[in-house]
C-alpha cells in the first residue's frame, strides 16, 4: 500500500470556515481598489489555515500603502509571494512545484521578485535562498511590516530575509484589506502564536510565543466591518480560549519594538516552557499519582483592566444583534464555563465549537503533550451539552500516533461515539521536523495500519455527520445568506447557527447579507436543502 504522509480525510459539510479549506488552497487573493503610486502588481497565493489567509490580507494592506495593487494573474505581477503552511508534510513539495513554475516566469522577466512568506520561512530559508536559489526574499509571520524595505533590498540586488519571531507583534494597527471577500463574512485575528507545545506540532516554532491583541483594536475592526455591511466575523487564534490582554504599563513601549525571539532560542526553551510536559503527565498516569500542575490558565487572571476571552467575546457580540460571531480554535484545557455561558447568553454568538480531541486515549494524549485526559475532555463535552443544548461540535483527530495500540485506537472511536461530532478533520500521523515527537518518540506504526485506522475513523465520522444533518430535517433554521450556491445562480447558500451549509431557491424577498428562516426539507451527506419559510 502506498504510504500515507499526513494526508487526511475531512468531513467538511461544505463549510467555508474550515481550518484548511481545500477549495482555497493556492488561491490568488485579489482586491478591487483604486490605483496608487506606481501601480506595481502583487500576486499573493495562500496555503494552509485561516490564519494564513488572514495574514495575506495584512500583507496586502501593508504593501497597498506603498502603491501595490493585487492581481490574480502572476504573469502580470512585479512581486509574487506564496504564504506557506508547515502543518502538512506534502506542503513543502507543493510549494517547491509552484516556485518552479514561477521560476519560468522569472527567467522571462528577470526583474520579477519571488518570495516565500509564513510558516515555512524559518525552516527552509537556507534551502530556498542559498542552495536552490528559488526565491529572492523569505519573510516570517511576524516580519510583514518589513516587507517594503525587504523588497527594496532585492531591487538593489540583494537577497532579503527576516524570520525573527516577535514577543509583541499582533498587527493591531493594520487594517486588513478584504481579499476575495463576499462582503458578508470576515476573519478578525485576536491573537498570534502558541504556547501549548503539543509534541506533534510545529506552530510554536513557526509562529512564535502566544500574545493577545488589544481589545480596542479588535472591537474597532469588528464595528467597521459591520458598518461596511459585513454580517459575520470569526475571531481567530491558535487557542482563542487563552486570550488574555492586560494594559502595558510603559506607554512608550511600541508594538513590535521590544525583545525578539529567534528560532534557536525557541528550540532551546522547548522543555522549559511553562507547560505540562507529556512525560510528566504520562508518569503521573502510569503511577496513578496526582497530576502535575498545568500551565497557569490566563483566563483566571483578574488584574484590573485585563480582559479574558469570554469578556472579549461578549463585547464583540454586543456590537449589534445582527452581527454573527464565530471563533476558532478552542483548546480543551482552556475552554471555560464562562465562555460557554457567554455563548448561551448571546443569540448572535453561533452555537458551534471546534474542540480538537486528537486522541481518545489518555496515554497517547500525554505523549502528545495535550495536557488533558480523556476524562477531562469528556467533562468539557458534558459542559457544552449542558450549557448550550444543541451546540455543534467539531474536532481534529490523529490516527496512528507514536506507539498507539489497537486498544488505544478503539478509545478514539469510542470518544467519537461519546461526543457525536458534527464533523471532523482526521489525519494520519507523520513526523514534522523539529517537534518534540520527532526528537523523542519513534514513528513506529506501519503505514498500512495508519491507513486502516484512519479509514475507520472516517467511516464513523461520515455516519455521525449525516445523522447530525438529518436532525435538522423538518425544522426551521436561521441562515445568513452568503451568496449563490456553487452549482446554480437560482439557489442561495448560507450557514445556520450550527455551521451547516444550507441551500435553498432564490426569492425576491431576500438577498445575500440578509438573514432568512429556511425550512429544511431534506439533506444530502454534506448539505441541508430547504425553502424560505413564509
Amino acid at each position: 500500500m502506498k504510504p500515507i504522509k499526513f494526508e487526511y480525510l475531512m468531513i467538511d459539510l461544505q463549510l467555508t470556515d474550515k481550518k484548511h479549506d481545500e477549495e482555497r488552497q493556492g488561491e490568488a487573493l485579489v482586491i478591487d481598489a483604486p490605483k496608487k503610486g506606481d501601480g506595481r502588481k502583487l500576486y499573493i497565493e495562500s496555503y494552509g489555515c485561516q490564519m494564513n489567509f488572514a495574514d495575506s490580507e495584512i500583507v496586502a494592506s501593508i504593501l497597498a500603502d506603498t502603491g501595490f495593487e493585487t492581481t490574480g494573474d502572476y504573469h502580470q505581477a512585479d512581486v509574487i509571494f506564496i504564504n506557506t503552511c508547515s502543518i502538512r508534510e506534502n506542503a513543502e513539495q507543493r510549494v517547491r512545484n509552484r516556485l518552479s513554475q514561477f521560476g519560468v516566469e522569472k527567467r522571462r522577466n528577470p526583474k520579477l521578485i519571488v518570495g516565500v512568506l509564513g510558516c515555512m520561512a524559518e525552516r527552509l530559508k537556507a534551502k530556498f535562498l542559498e542552495e536552490e536559489k528559488l526565491v529572492d526574499v523569505v519573510v516570517g509571520p511576524d516580519a510583514y511590516r518589513d516587507l517594503p524595505g525587504l523588497i527594496s533590498q532585492v531591487e538593489d540586488g540583494h537577497k532579503a530575509v527576516n524570520v525573527i519571531l516577535s514577543r509583541e507583534e499582533t498587527y493591531a494597527d493594520v487594517s486588513p484589506v478584504r481579499l476575495n471577500s463576499n462582503g458578508i463574512t470576515a476573519f478578525v485575528t485576536i491573537m498570534r502564536g502558541c504556547d501549548n507545545m503539543c509534541s506533534f506540532c510545529v506552530v510554536p516554532f513557526t509562529r512564535g510565543r502566544e500574545r493577545s491583541r488589544d481589545p480596542f483594536s479588535i472591537i474597532k475592526e469588528a464595528k467597521e466591518l459591520f458598518e461596511n455591511g459585513y454580517r459575520e466575523v470569526t475571531l481567530l487564534g491558535q487557542n482563542v480560549d487563552s486570550y488574555h490582554w492586560k494594559p502595558i504599563p510603559n506607554p512608550s513601549r511600541k508594538e513590535g519594538s521590544s525583545e525578539m525571539l529567534n528560532q534557536t532560542e525557541v528550540s532551546d526553551k522547548l522543555d522549559f516552557m511553562n507547560t505540562l510536559t507529556g512525560d510528566a503527565l504520562l508518569e503521573a498516569l502510569t503511577n496513578k499519582t496526582d497530576l502535575p500542575a498545568t500551565r497557569r490558565n490566563e483566563n483566571e487572571l483578574t488584574e484590573e483592566g485585563s480582559m479574558n476571552f469570554a469578556q472579549l467575546l461578549s463585547l464583540v457580540a454586543e456590537i449589534s444583534p445582527e452581527l454573527r460571531v464565530r471563533f476558532s480554535t478552542s483548546h480543551p484545557k482552556d475552554i471555560t464555563d464562562e465562555v460557554l455561558y457567554t455563548i448561551a447568553k448571546h443569540d448572535n454568538i453561533c452555537n458551534y465549537i471546534h474542540l480538537p480531541v486528537q486522541s481518545g486515549n489518555s496515554r497517547i494524549l500525554a505523549l502528545m503533550n495535550r495536557t488533558y485526559t480523556r476524562e477531562w475532555y469528556m467533562n468539557r463535552i458534558d459542559a457544552i451539552r449542558r450549557i448550550i443544548p444543541g451546540c455543534a461540535i467539531s474536532a481534529d483527530i490523529i490516527a496512528g500516533f507514536c506507539t498507539e495500540t489497537e486498544e488505544e485506537h478503539q478509545d478514539t472511536l469510542s470518544i467519537m461515539d461519546y461526543a457525536r461530532y458534527n464533523f471532523a478533520y482526521t489525519f494520519s500521523y507523520s513526523e514534522r521536523p523539529g517537534t518534540l515527537a520527532a526528537r523523542k518518540y519513534p514513528d513506529d506504526i506501519p503505514e498500512d495500519v495508519k491507513a486502516r485506522r484512519l479509514a475507520e475513523i472516517f467511516k464513523k465520522q461520515q455516519e455521525d455527520s449525516l445523522a447530525c444533518l438529518e436532525d435538522f430535517v423538518g425544522k426551521t433554521v436561521k441562515v445568513l445568506i452568503e451568496g449563490f450556491s456553487k452549482k446554480s445562480d437560482k439557489e442561495y447558500r448560507g450557514r445556520n447557527d450550527e455551521n451547516a451549509m444550507v441551500v435553498f431557491p432564490v426569492t425576491d424577498s431576500v438577498k445575500p447579507g440578509d438573514y432568512a428562516n429556511v425550512f429544511i426539507e431534506r439533506c444530502t451527506s454534506a448539505t441541508l436543502l430547504g425553502r424560505i419559510e413564509n
